[in-house]
């Protein structure tokens, strides 16, 4: 048995490939930011821009043009506060680039999602109320939730496609469920964040999002990185409060639970290249010691071969040039 007979050209290689990889399978994010003309790149993330809504639409054309799956919508408010209010504003930042999206042609081709949460918009940067607790101060699970749903509401009524909740809150999913159905927006699915790790990945995230908490961290809700068995549970619960998607975040310190959550249920499963992965890369191929083609292909093939039926990456629209 010669195992490289297979292997001799191109072809032949595509012949017998297990994993394909399209332009179809990608998730393009976004960060919306007040303005007009407005691309304003960040640093810690080469080729990644805050855009004004007129910018993101041109952005998402391109993005249409080259066969990308959808958009995932970020918001940057004009104003903070403690409640994170601009989160469900109807004149929100992204409820306004939902609106000018669903107006141009790229909608007709593109899934548009809107991320749930409000890091972006509290001035404190957690991603719920804070209130005084045992060690000076905690995440209000509960009265969280309302806000969750009063916000994906409010998107989901802006023209989003799909809501995909963030938080990492307790019951957030079944807020958020029963809330869209009683606005008449049972159509809407729920892409939850079934398993979001507490990550130093995120880093260059919370600068282009300019989420970072201004005190204490997110290890208090979002997962401990060593547990595989309760990542299940909690896609377990999401998808039984009505979740009709999950998404692994980050993807490449986590490809086995993308693997384990594949085995173990049949809903649509996507992971999410975050930013320190991107950034990672992109320093890299910067220094020369990766081959950026390859590298940006590899990276995202793996993630599909754990078993990822999409993908969230910043590397999208190059991704989907290579592709085709």
């Amino acid at each position: 048995m010669r195992m490289r007979r297979l292997r001799r050209s191109e072809s032949l290689r595509a012949l017998v490939r297990e994993t394909v990889l399209d332009p179809g399978d990608l998730i393009y994010p976004l960060f919306l930011c007040p303005g007009k003309g407005v691309r304003r790149e960040v640093g810690s993330m080469p080729g990644v821009f805050n855009l004004s809504v007129d910018e993101a639409v041109r952005e998402a054309e391109e993005a249409a043009k080259l066969g990308v799956g959808g958009l995932l919508l970020f918001g940057l408010p004009e104003s903070k506060d403690e409640q994170g209010t601009g989160a469900w504003d109807e004149n929100g930042i992204v409820q306004q680039g939902l609106r000018a999206l669903k107006k141009s042609e790229a909608s007709k081709k593109l899934v548009v999602i809107a991320d749930v949460c409000l890091c972006e918009y509290t001035s404190h940067g957690h991603c719920g109320v804070i209130v005084e607790g045992r060690e000076g101060w905690e995440v209000d699970n509960d009265p969280t939730l309302d806000l969750l749903a009063r916000t994906a509401v409010s998107l989901a009524k802006a023209g989003a496609d799909v809501v995909a909740p963030s938080d990492m809150m307790d019951g957030r999913v079944a807020a958020i469920r029963r809330a869209l159905d009683k606005a008449s927006l049972a159509q809407t699915p729920i892409l939850s964040y079934a398993s979001k790790f507490a990550s130093a990945f995120y880093g260059p995230f919370r600068e282009a999002a300019d989420s970072a908490p201004q005190f204490g961290d997110r290890k208090s809700y979002q997962m401990d990185g060593a547990n595989l068995r309760e990542a299940m549970r909690e896609i377990d619960l999401d998808l039984a409060e009505g979740a009709d998607m999950i998404l692994m975040k980050p993807a490449m310190p986590y490809l086995d639970v993308v693997r384990a959550a594949r085995e173990r249920v049949d809903v649509p499963i996507g992971a999410y290249q975050v930013s320190g992965e991107y950034s990672m890369l992109q320093a890299a191929i910067e220094k020369g010691w990766l081959d950026k083609n390859r590298a940006i292909l590899e990276s995202l093939v793996g993630m599909r071969r754990a078993g990822a039926d999409f993908i969230v990456t910043y590397f999208a629209k190059e991704a989907s040039q290579l592709l085709a």
